[in-house]
């Protein structure tokens, strides 16, 4: 784990990339290396707008290295940072959640090709995953690592940090003191702005879930973890 600079703050503002095909068929994204769709280069020109309305003072900007957040982040980069290369600003460990064999899948796909997978899965343990994949606690130990080195380098300054859902949920988790177990508990959209502070080991929400700047557009497809759990009958363990 990195050191910290205790006396500085450094702002983070969290955003999920935008929509994708696969978002709306419910598959397990994961890593598999999916564009967003008409809908999510809309919502990602609306979140640049956003930001240059917000008059930002944004120091610099990272991203996943897949092609779904450096399709969302490039907007913002375009108009808030116009210097850099976004070829130079990607952090594999900003990556989503590995789920294995089911990368790619959808839901009902998972039901019947690894119906005991699903099965497991659903008690959301922080230490079960799908066959080949990560668990919650090896996810979560890879992003923290990431952000908190990003907070050590960035130490007093405003960066933009372009990633998945499941690198939301790990902060959120951190942020309120929960376990990683059990099924998500906040609202993650699309393109959302997500703001937080960093400052040694702890991490304060300043806001959450911002879609102001979305207003109008389609309804977003929502993968309600608690919703599936309690749809199969399962209890978390």
């Amino acid at each position: 784990m990195c050191g910290f600079d205790n006396g500085r703050m450094t702002e983070l503002l969290l955003i999920r990339h935008g929509e994708t095909d696969w978002n709306r068929e419910l598959r397990f994204q994961g890593q598999v290396d999916v564009p967003l769709n008409a809908t999510g280069h809309a919502q990602a020109h609306r979140l640049a707008q956003r930001l240059v309305a917000e008059n930002l003072a944004v120091d610099h900007l990272v991203c996943s290295d897949l092609i779904r957040t450096r399709q969302t982040a490039q907007p913002a980069l375009a108009a808030l940072l116009p210097q850099l290369s976004l070829d130079a600003l990607t952090d594999p460990r900003l990556r989503e959640q590995h789920f294995g064999v089911v990368d790619g899948l959808r839901v009902d796909d998972i039901k019947v090709q690894h119906a005991s997978a699903w099965a497991q899965w659903l008690r959301f343990d922080a230490d079960g995953s799908m066959p080949g994949g990560e668990t919650a606690r090896q996810f979560h130990a890879r992003v923290m690592e990431a952000l908190r080195g990003l907070a050590h380098q960035h130490a007093g300054q405003t960066v933009i940090v372009v990633t998945h859902g499941g690198v939301l949920d790990m902060v959120w988790r951190t942020a309120r003191g929960l376990g990683l177990g059990g099924p998500r508990q906040s609202d993650i959209p699309n393109a959302g702005l997500n703001h937080v502070r960093l400052q040694g080991d702890a991490i304060e929400i300043v806001r959450w879930a911002d879609t102001q700047h979305l207003a109008g557009m389609p309804a977003q497809p929502v993968y309600d973890q608690t919703r599936l759990q309690r749809a199969e009958g399962v209890r978390a363990a």
